[in-house]
């Protein structure tokens, strides 16, 4: 574990950093799965929506 030594002698000790990737941009098949949820979940708003403006 990377450790420093501070004024005293006391260690300070740091957490092990992990490695850092890019992320890609998503593919036309995710830009389709991601358009296909986003209308799901407006279709169960827009129809939560509804009944609760049904039943008031």
């Amino acid at each position: 574990m990377p450790y420093t030594t501070e004024e005293g002698g006391r260690l300070n000790n740091f957490a092990v950093e992990p490695k850092m990737y890019e992320a890609a941009p998503p593919t036309a098949d995710q830009k389709r799965n991601y358009m296909i949820l986003s209308g799901v979940a407006i279709a169960l708003i827009g129809g939560l929506m509804a009944v609760a403006f049904a039943v008031s």
